[in-house]
């Protein structure tokens, strides 16, 4: 069966909107050194798909990751999880949200000792029960409200919105003028939708970016023969691990590290690690 002119006009309007925040967390991601993880190929994982595991062992399957010491080749550790959904009908925002936190939920529980942002970028209509539930779980939320992606689509004169008694015809006229946009064009809705929502896409960047700003108070390092070493920094703590003798006489072989690393904000960040080596690589991404 061929595909609707509805059904690829929303899938038009979806995927704009997916370049548009992307863009936008992009900016984000390099200006603070982390990496922006996405849907399309990347040495470090199998498939195109951006899938992490949980701690029971299931997979979920994600729009965005920002990811510290990640690159091309290797994965980093998650500083955030963000998901996009997009939906013209307030009957499918439930069903959405729902299952936003089905995929970060269990996220936020296995990677909890990291204390990842979790965010849901939602577009078009949804319902204020649909956003509170999300906000009641801890999800921070961009809302582009859909008048405003109409509103930004006026600017190349394209009348974007539609109903469920829209006619095949027009969706074929909305996807021809799409069509024949320029650059520039499309360029401009994003700037026209950048000023619409500035307040919300501020409100949510600035949040967003203060999970970044936290100031390292201390690091606490724990190796398993019951001695303690706190420091300031973690260059400190780097050189603590790094000089430790694992093979003293008086000491058994060390069994774990744990390090904590408590912030200015009060966060705390909990890890275990079973060998050296491993407790060193998490340290350094933090510099």
């Amino acid at each position: 069966m061929a595909e609707s002119f509805s059904h690829k006009w929303g899938q038009i309007l979806g995927h704009f909107i997916q370049e548009f925040i992307r863009e936008t967390l992009q900016q984000v991601a390099d200006e603070h050194g982390f990496y922006l993880d996405y849907q399309r190929k990347r040495k470090a994982r199998i498939t195109k798909k951006v899938s992490w595991q949980d701690r029971y062992g299931n997979y979920h399957d994600l729009d965005y990751v920002l990811e510290r010491g990640g690159t091309e080749d290797t994965l980093g550790l998650p500083v955030a999880f963000i998901e996009t959904a997009w939906r013209r009908y307030t009957k499918h925002s439930r069903n959405k949200v729902q299952e936003i936190e089905g995929a970060l939920i269990p996220l936020a529980d296995t990677y909890s000792h990291l204390n990842p942002f979790l965010g849901a970028i939602l577009a078009g209509v949804f319902t204020q029960g649909a956003l509170d539930q999300l906000e009641s779980k801890g999800f921070k939320i961009l809302y582009l409200k859909y008048e405003n992606i109409v509103k930004s689509f006026i600017c190349v004169g394209i009348n974007a919105s539609f109903n469920e008694s829209t006619l095949e015809a027009d969706f074929q006229n909305k996807i021809e003028q799409w069509k024949k946009l320029s650059e520039q064009d499309i360029t401009n809705i994003k700037n026209q939708m950048l000023s619409l929502e500035k307040f919300q896409i501020d409100k949510f960047i600035n949040t967003l970016e203060q999970s970044f700003a936290r100031l390292i108070q201390q690091v606490n390092v724990i190796v398993l023969h019951g001695l303690s070493q706190q420091s300031a920094t973690v260059e400190n703590a780097i050189e603590y691990i790094h000089n430790y003798p694992e093979n003293k006489p008086t000491f058994a072989p060390p069994l774990k590290y744990e390090i904590n690393i408590r912030y200015n904000n009060g966060d705390l960040i909990h890890a275990i690690f079973n060998n050296k080596i491993e407790a060193l690589k998490f340290l350094r991404t933090f510099i």
